[in-house]
């Protein structure tokens, strides 16, 4: 292959990076994984037939979709015997100090009208619900509702009939819509009851905890069996409080809280001697946290860690 033709492959490969690198996280939860299938398409991109290749995009699309579709299909089997409850793999989209301007190190930054949308299709929360579609529903629902892809070329990237793709995104958009909650995303709203849920964990206010919390909040913990966290989802905010107050102590001298957006919302980072320990979000409705999130798993915050080679390339479009 000349190098003109190399070049001219790459250009059009990275143009179209960002795009592909969000259709396979948003599939597949996992900044890896994603990473993998998109270096796989950058290969058959490379090294296949593009003679009757008239729109790159399209055609990059329905590789990336149908790498993703293989790779969900073979960490069915980890995600089962996973330690614990799972969590997604927590992304960058903003600095907390200016959300809605500029652009993060994964992708667009989405302003203020923009923000909902971006919720709806890369928040923890939907993540975990798409976990319980099919892989071809999954599929479904990412390229059209958080990409807007017609059912055509959806219908193309899975080898399935129009019609039967149509069927898949109503099913899917109903799966959702009935068991994900609409959290609050005002961020400075957010950021508010995030810094005062620290100051009463960390502090063992137990009054404060249950003031914050609503009566059916639920806590999910992501160790992954690597570190210590709930084994099973909390329920209800007393159980949460009285827990949260059972495990706190004063947190150690080299111990850092540092906010950032993540997935869409704020969201606190937890380091212990200059490395990432834990990853805090809440989902607030109404003013009461609904959700706690704990991720611990050291693999799934290696890429927040200061001077992480994937934390200093745009590689996950959000919008």
């Amino acid at each position: 292959m000349d190098d003109a033709l190399t070049d001219s492959l790459t250009d059009v490969f990275e143009q179209h990076r960002p795009l592909l690198a969000g259709v396979a996280y948003r599939m597949l939860g996992r900044v890896a994984d994603a990473e993998d299938v998109v270096q796989d398409a950058w290969l058959r991109w490379t090294a296949g037939d593009r003679s009757d290749v008239v729109e790159p995009r399209a055609f990059l699309v329905r590789i990336t979709t149908r790498l993703a579709l293989d790779r969900l299909r073979q960490i069915t089997s980890r995600r089962e015997a996973y330690t614990g409850p799972w969590l997604p793999e927590p992304v960058r989209t903003a600095t907390a100090d200016a959300p809605g301007s500029g652009t993060g190190p994964w992708g667009a930054v989405p302003d203020t009208a923009e923000r909902a949308v971006l919720t709806d299709t890369v928040s923890l929360a939907v993540l975990v619900v798409l976990e319980s579609l099919s892989p071809a529903e999954r599929a479904v629902f990412v390229l059209r509702e958080a990409f807007g892809f017609p059912y055509a070329e959806i219908a193309a990237a899975l080898d399935r009939s129009e019609a039967a793709v149509r069927q898949m995104a109503g099913r899917a958009r109903r799966h959702v819509e009935e068991r994900r909650t609409r959290y609050d995303v005002d961020p400075t709203r957010c950021r508010e009851i995030t810094e005062r849920f620290l100051a009463a964990a960390s502090g063992g206010d137990l009054g404060e905890l249950l003031a914050l919390l609503a009566p059916d909040a639920t806590l999910v913990g992501d160790g992954g069996g690597r570190t210590k966290a709930p084994l099973r989802v909390l329920a209800g905010a007393d159980r949460i409080g009285r827990f949260l107050v059972g495990v706190s102590v004063g947190p150690p001298r080299d111990t850092e809280f540092r906010p950032l957006e993540l997935n869409g919302a704020p969201a606190v980072l937890v380091l212990s001697g200059g490395e990432p320990d834990t990853v805090l979000q809440l989902g607030v409705v109404d003013g009461r946290i609904d959700c706690v999130y704990i991720i611990r798993n050291p693999d799934k915050l290696r890429a927040l860690a200061s001077g992480h080679p994937s934390g200093n390339r745009p590689a996950i479009t959000l919008v």
